[in-house]
């Protein structure tokens, strides 16, 4: 079953889901997390304390809203528009990521942010 979250960056908050997979799962036992982040093009991403090897959702197909885990930089990943290797306006990775749950909201919305300091990403009903 998907772990509902809230994801606040500056003064954006949005409803997301983390899907019901073992990446997915460890990274939702971490919540609640608050830390600085990283921008890449229209991505933030982040580390946190977990290691995963890449797993069967192992890619670098993903869509505006993705959020992922990029094990090789222990880091969830969060896109919301092309990123320095996009030819078009689809994000595209650095490299193969573990898809962990999407944003539910306008993802795009971040771009507001990328001046904030740092992220926050709680379950919700434990706020």
């Amino acid at each position: 079953m998907p772990t509902s979250i809230r994801i606040t960056a500056g003064e954006v908050e949005l409803e997301a889901e983390l899907l019901d997979s073992d990446c997915a799962r460890a990274v939702a036992d971490l919540l609640p997390l608050s830390c600085p982040f990283s921008v890449w093009g229209d991505e933030f991403y982040f580390e946190v304390p977990l290691v995963k090897n890449r797993d069967e959702t192992a890619t670098t197909d993903v869509d505006v809203g993705t959020i992922a885990y990029w094990p090789v930089g222990r880091a969830v990943a969060i896109f919301f528009g092309p990123t320095p290797m996009s030819t078009g306006r689809r994000p595209v990775p650095a490299d193969r990521l573990n898809i962990i749950g999407r944003v539910l909201g306008d993802a795009v919305m971040f771009r507001r942010v990328k001046g904030a300091d740092h992220i926050e990403m709680r379950k919700i009903g434990s706020e």
